[in-house]
């Protein structure tokens, strides 16, 4: 039983295990864990996960977060690094700076941020590339 945690906490693979953070809970500090995140209250300080983070309507979150998904419906200010796909929520707020992979936002959303999203700009340059190289050839 130890032993497995120990191994996941090691490789840095994600947990199948879900923290929870409930509504009036504040804690100031900086997080790091290999399960999920479920956040109602209020975290003042960095976040750090392989897993999945989901800020419910009454959650906010004044900091830095890195993970691999995160689904917004609360509040966030800060710096958002999120190496897959972050959903923002009708009810969502978004402060600050955002890199992402994939981002979905449903009316409604509040998201004031820069947004760098990675991943698909490398493949249309070397798209655009290879046709220009393409073109060239037959010309």
């Amino acid at each position: 039983m130890f032993s497995e945690n120990k191994k996941n906490r090691q490789s840095g693979e994600a947990s199948k295990e879900q923290n929870k953070i409930a509504q009036g809970t504040v804690i100031t500090g900086d997080l790091e864990a290999t399960g999920s995140f479920r956040i109602e209250g209020t975290i003042e300080g960095n976040l750090k996960t392989p897993g999945k983070v989901v800020v419910g309507k009454t959650g906010f979150i004044n900091g830095e977060i890195e993970c691999e998904y995160a689904d917004f419906e609360g509040k966030f200010s800060g710096k958002l690094k999120v190496k897959e796909t972050l959903t923002l929520r009708n009810s969502a707020h978004i402060e600050g700076e955002v890199i992402t992979g994939k981002l979905a936002v449903e009316p409604g959303a509040t998201f004031n941020a820069t947004c760098e999203m990675k991943g698909g700009v490398k493949s249309l340059k070397d798209e655009r590339r290879s046709k220009k190289q393409q073109a060239e050839k037959t010309a």
